[in-house]
């Protein structure tokens, strides 16, 4: 454990001496929004997909009590993850509003100092 904390000392001492151009990592910080920014609405939509997919299941079960169960099952859990990642995502925005961050990644930027 020493050893690792001693390296990482090592290895981060010129970002923090500000002795290293940090575009890379405001970059990477960018890409990494955005990626995340493509993928909430399509889980969302996976989510919102397996809801209607237990509902059908559920409605085409005419007479089997176990396929209706599944379905119930299967729309119970579409329902859930739905209100889980709204719930969160409604949390997030909330803590970034009443602190005053700014949540939108195209505006990251990397702590740095004027030199001139």
């Amino acid at each position: 454990m020493k050893k690792v904390l001693v390296l990482s000392a090592v290895l981060l001492t010129p970002a923090l001496a500000l002795a290293q151009d940090l575009s890379n990592l405001q970059r990477l910080a960018t890409s990494f929004g955005e990626i995340v920014d493509t993928l909430i609405p399509v889980v969302f939509a996976i989510a919102l997909l397996v809801f209607f997919w237990g509902l059908a299941k559920y409605i085409l079960a005419a007479g089997s009590e176990e396929a209706k169960a599944e379905g119930r099952r299967i729309m119970i859990g579409g329902i859930i993850a739905l209100f889980i990642m709204s719930a969160i995502w409604g949390i997030v925005t909330f803590i970034g509003e009443a602190t005053g961050i700014d949540t939108d990644p195209q505006d990251v930027n990397a702590p740095g100092v004027n030199i001139r």
